[in-house]
């Protein structure tokens, strides 16, 4: 149970003010993998990849694009609603966004982790890196979190 004592728009302000932070660690992770995918069309390299492996590259970039839209759009929501009294919608939309990226950022990560590996080793060690990261990002950001909430939940009961 919070005790903190805050009104509704204070638990909101204090709510949106650690959505921000979490996004900006998250952010430039994003920026990064963005700026590698962005750099690989021009290597040497790129005119070799294969039909799969271009196919990966760019749903892999799209992926990461939309991860990079859905962490910012939090700001483009919060300007727009900025002093008219809306800062728990703003906290409830961001969250989902925020959500939304999460989910769309490990599918980017697990195709840029088989785009590598599959250039690299092969079309085999590319496909298990690539489910293994899957596997790592789903069981930390989704299983993990989950089994803590019920944890918590459950001590609470």
């Amino acid at each position: 149970m919070d005790e903190r004592n805050e009104t509704p728009f204070e638990r909101a302000d204090r709510n949106f003010g650690e959505l921000l932070q979490e996004l900006r660690v998250i952010q430039t992770g994003v920026q990064f993998l963005f700026a590698f995918l962005l750099t690989l069309a021009f290597t040497p390299r790129f005119p070799s990849l294969d039909t799969v492996q271009r196919a990966t590259y760019i749903t892999t970039l799209l992926l990461t694009v939309i991860a990079a839209a859905l962490f910012t759009a939090p700001a483009a929501v919060h300007r727009t609603l900025f002093q008219l009294g809306a800062k728990p919608l703003i906290v409830r939309v961001s969250s989902r966004l925020a959500a939304y990226g999460m989910a769309t950022l490990v599918l980017a990560l697990s195709g840029s982790v088989l785009l590598v590996v599959d250039v690299t080793v092969g079309r085999g060690g590319g496909i298990a890196a690539g489910v293994g990261a899957f596997c790592v990002c789903t069981g930390l950001w989704g299983l993990l979190p989950w089994l803590l909430r019920r944890a918590v939940l459950k001590r609470d009961d």
